[in-house]
C-alpha cells in the first residue's frame, strides 16, 4: 500500500534547518510537520504548514536583526 502526502521541499542553510527541526520537535504548530529530513540543507514538509513557517521565520528575523545607522 502506498502512503501519499502533499508536501513542499525546503532548501535552506543548516542553521535555519536546525531551527525548523526544533519547531517540529517541540510541536510549535500543534503537530509534527516535517515529512522527511533529506540532508543537511533540505527538508520535505507538509504543504499546509508553509504559511505558518514563513510567518514564524519572518518574526524571528525581525526580532534578531538590527539596523545600522550611519551619520
Amino acid at each position: 500500500m502506498v502512503n501519499v502526502q502533499k508536501g513542499v521541499l525546503i532548501t535552506c542553510e543548516a542553521s535555519m534547518k536546525q531551527f525548523l527541526v526544533h519547531l517540529d520537535e517541540n510541536l510549535a504548530f500543534g503537530e509534527r510537520f516535517i515529512i522527511q529530513d533529506l540532508d543537511d540543507t533540505h527538508l520535505f514538509v507538509m504543504a499546509s504548514i508553509v504559511p505558518k513557517l514563513q510567518a514564524r521565520v519572518d518574526e524571528m528575523m525581525e526580532k534578531y536583526s538590527f539596523s545600522v545607522y550611519t551619520q
